[in-house]
């Protein structure tokens, strides 16, 4: 079986890798290169912290039950798989009325996650420059961080030496059967995988199979190198209704976080503004402001850069992965949003396993192409 992926940011590099490891021959082409795209533009979130009970949720924690084991297999088949894994768990703060927060986190105890509230007093010793404004803390051990363009380029390793090629500067146009149609030519296939992220509306269109993805711009602040002034991954309890919000305007919540180069990442902002790539002064204020309320100590550190990205946007907020109820042979794997690194594991073998005919480890139905939530 021969399968063409669309796409080689960080899920379709696990979809590629899932496919292949279940015996599929397997090219992945990208109109750029690997992680050009959303992937290379995110902060490597691997979180269980910001998801309502539901489908997403389970997605995520299989995601984070898979991801050390196959950074572990990856390691033994490739000889080294750093992908600068950090399972240094979230923290979730309020300053205003903390019973929202402590709500959200029974629902998430329900469904399994570990999301344990803790007093001002403990929430200091994980983070001692954190604010003394709090209100309530979430200690959540299960979130984690990585490098992303590590994973989706160590994904894409292990493929190619499976047997498997990617083909960097190829833009996928269309698919006739058995076929992907490429602006270098067409390249016979059994099936091709749709993971183009935000750009993954338009190739479906053109492929004759609509879905509405649309692209859904952030921003990020990094500072240059400090010692140890964020410990955890921290972020704002409103963060939860950001992610969760379908509005277009402009939204601003906080999520601060080291990196093992000393660095500090400041996000989120999320904003529809199809895909103009301007950075706006005004968004980057509000970050660093809404930051510096977290971790007053961040005043006297200075931003080194600013970058964004789009990510891929579906209105009923779950992701689509499975085969086009209207094109056979067409798959999707696409609208991840800003999640998409903490799902790619799972969504990868997912698919691979309704590809192959094999049980899901997860329910599928959710994410199926001919949910209302997608209908144009």
């Amino acid at each position: 079986m021969h399968v063409v992926v669309v796409g080689a940011g960080v899920i379709g590099a696990a979809c590629a890798e899932a496919l292949s490891a279940a015996g599929a021959t397997v090219t992945v082409v990208d109109r750029s290169g690997p992680a050009a795209g959303t992937t290379g533009a995110g902060e490597g979130n691997v979180l269980v912290s910001d998801k309502e009970p539901g489908p997403e949720l389970e997605l995520a924690q299989a995601s984070r039950r898979q991801l050390p084991e196959l950074l572990a297999k990856l390691a033994e088949e490739l000889g080294q798989a750093d992908v600068e894994w950090q399972p240094k768990g979230g923290l979730v703060v309020a300053t205003t009325d903390p019973q929202p927060l402590h709500d959200f986190a029974a629902r998430q105890r329900e469904a399994g996650v570990q999301a344990h509230p803790i007093t001002a007093r403990e929430a200091f010793e994980l983070e001692p420059n954190l604010t003394r404004e709090i209100t309530a803390a979430v200690h959540y051990p299960e979130d984690g961080q990585v490098q992303p363009v590590l994973l989706a380029t160590t994904l894409l390793s292990a493929v190619r030496q499976r047997g498997g090629q990617l083909l960097s500067r190829v833009t996928a146009t269309g698919v006739s059967k058995h076929a992907l149609l490429t602006d270098s030519g067409v390249i016979a296939c059994d099936h091709v995988v749709n993971a183009a992220g935000p750009w993954a509306g338009d190739f479906a269109a053109k492929a004759g199979a609509p879905i509405p993805v649309l692209p859904r711009r952030g921003v990020i602040l990094v500072t240059t190198p400090v010692v140890d002034l964020v410990r955890h991954k921290v972020y704002d309890a409103d963060y939860v209704g950001a992610v969760a919000s379908g509005d277009a305007d402009l939204q601003t919540s906080t999520v601060v976080e080291s990196t093992p180069a000393g660095t500090v990442l400041i996000g989120s902002s999320r904003q529809r503004v199809g895909f103009d790539d301007t950075i706006q002064v005004d968004v980057l204020r509000e970050l660093a402001r809404k930051a510096i309320r977290l971790f007053p100590k961040l005043r006297n550190v200075n931003v080194m850069r600013a970058y964004g990205g789009f990510r891929p946007y579906l209105p009923d907020h779950l992701p689509v992965i499975g085969e086009d109820h209207r094109v056979p042979g067409l798959w999707h794997a696409t609208g991840h949003e800003g999640a998409g690194i903490g799902l790619a594991v799972a969504t990868g073998r997912l698919l691979a396993e309704l590809m192959t005919g094999r049980t899901p480890h997860i329910d599928p139905k959710p994410f199926r192409t001919d949910r209302p939530g997608l209908a144009l």
